[in-house]
């Protein structure tokens, strides 16, 4: 990208601001690629990619169906139609496609069943452990060969997992690792839901850190909160992933049967899509990705914000708390000497107090360091001060813990290396010779 060919400066943004009477003491340094070349159009403008190529998707698996095409399914199997359930529960409930343990299905049936029902989705290349066994990486190869990751984590009195929604991501944000690849495909919704029925069968089988018992009828444990902040841009693949997640939400047999609470949605900013997604009415959790309450410098960091500026889209966020009731969360990575200024957390926290009080709450993050990018995080001083700033300013605000850092696990790290598809091609390998 040419700095030159670019219409804002994040040097207008701090004019803009010292004009409005903010101070400004810390130097502005603006957003630069460093170790890779970031698309652009003639213009110097980022390239952005909202639709998927028109590759193909993967077999449609039981978790793509409701529960009425699953039955539909069975009956033209020649199958009375609760055995759909059955061979649901086995899925979403004991976390398995092996027929021999479906013991409850005609046995000469089983294995032409699983075939219809369950075709290959996910396939665990390896999983990277850190925090003392709390935080686990999973790199996932899909059918076609695509690889994808999410991360699992344990908290006090939750379990997180982070689940991608696309091969790559066509945002082209400069310093989150999954844009510099660009976008491959969208994911299935079996696909994302097949990240979390795995995970859920790691942690039975003692996989995270240690194992709570189930003891006195408590239920064992399982993933309970799940937010969609590994790769791609969720809201580009909207479709597919709202289907994910009314099957998350379903009651056992037809889905996973989690609390719609413990469901967060994440975007760097399509407002259209932000609306469409309050209409919805399902109490999940919205989190703005903004990074940056300017547009000169939103332009550059986000990209998509050339097509939906700061106000637009803060209007979409506050439309969907208008419409929920559920409060918007905003999540901003501390960058240091580029979005971390005090006068920014003020100019934030002017916006954001433009709609009203109790309709929103920050998130700021440490920036995670990225192969071939020279930004660094905040120091602790001006994070704290950054914080202070908005919660003077009445916004509440809570600094966010960062997991997995050290197993590229963390915000903004998930990208399929070429050590990554090494690793995939010497698991393909090896299965063809397990098989001849």
């Amino acid at each position: 990208m040419d700095p030159n060919k670019l219409n804002h400066t994040s040097d207008a943004s701090k004019a803009k601001a010292e004009a409005a009477g903010y101070k400004t003491t810390r130097p502005q340094v603006r957003p630069k690629t460093e170790g890779w070349k970031q698309l652009a159009d003639p213009d110097g403008r980022p390239t952005l990619q909202f639709a998927s190529p028109r590759v193909k998707q993967p077999a449609t698996h039981l978790a793509d169906m409701t529960l009425k095409e699953r039955e539909a399914k069975v009956v033209e199997m020649g199958l009375p139609k609760f055995r759909a359930k059955q061979i649901s529960k086995h899925y979403f409930e004991h976390r398995t496609t092996d027929p021999e343990q479906m013991t409850d299905l005609p046995k000469d049936r089983r294995g032409e069943m699983a075939e219809a029902f369950f075709p290959p989705l996910l396939t665990e290349v390896k999983r990277l452990v850190t925090d003392d066994g709390d935080t686990v990486k999973f790199l996932w190869r899909l059918f076609d060969g695509a690889l994808v990751e999410s991360v699992l984590m344990r908290y006090p009195g939750r379990i997180t997992l982070c689940v991608s929604s696309q091969c790559g991501c066509g945002m082209n944000c400069p310093f989150c690792a999954t844009g510099q690849s660009g976008l491959t495909r969208n994911m299935s919704t079996a696909e994302i839901l097949d990240q979390i029925v795995q995970a859920n069968r790691v942690i039975e089988e003692g996989g995270l850190g240690h194992t709570r018992k189930a003891v006195n009828g408590a239920e064992p444990e399982r993933v309970n909160n799940i937010v969609f902040m590994g790769m791609g841009e969720p809201l580009a693949n909207y479709k597919r992933v709202m289907n994910a997640v009314h099957r998350m939400i379903a009651p056992s047999p037809e889905g996973l049967g989690m609390s719609a609470r413990g469901i967060t949605v994440s975007t760097v900013g399509l407002a259209p899509a932000i609306r469409k997604l309050a209409d919805e009415e399902i109490p999940i959790t919205f989190a703005l990705s903004l990074h940056a309450p300017d547009d000169e410098l939103r332009d550059e960091l986000i990209p998509v914000n050339s097509r939906w500026k700061v106000k637009e889209v803060l209007d979409a966020a506050y439309h969907y708390y208008e419409k929920t009731g559920r409060r918007v969360s905003i999540e901003y990575a501390l960058i240091k000497d580029m979005n971390d200024h005090a006068w920014r957390a003020e100019l934030l926290a002017d916006k954001l107090n433009e709609y009203g009080k109790g309709w929103v709450h920050v998130n700021p993050i440490p920036l995670n360091p990225t192969p071939g990018s020279i930004w660094t995080s905040s120091t602790r001083e001006v994070t704290r001060e950054f914080v202070d700033r908005l919660n003077a300013a009445g916004v509440p605000t809570t600094l966010r813990d960062t997991r997995g850092k050290e197993i590229d696990g963390a915000c903004g790290q998930l990208v399929a290396t070429e050590q990554d598809r090494a690793d995939a091609d010497a698991a393909v390998g090896a299965e063809v010779v397990l098989s001849s």
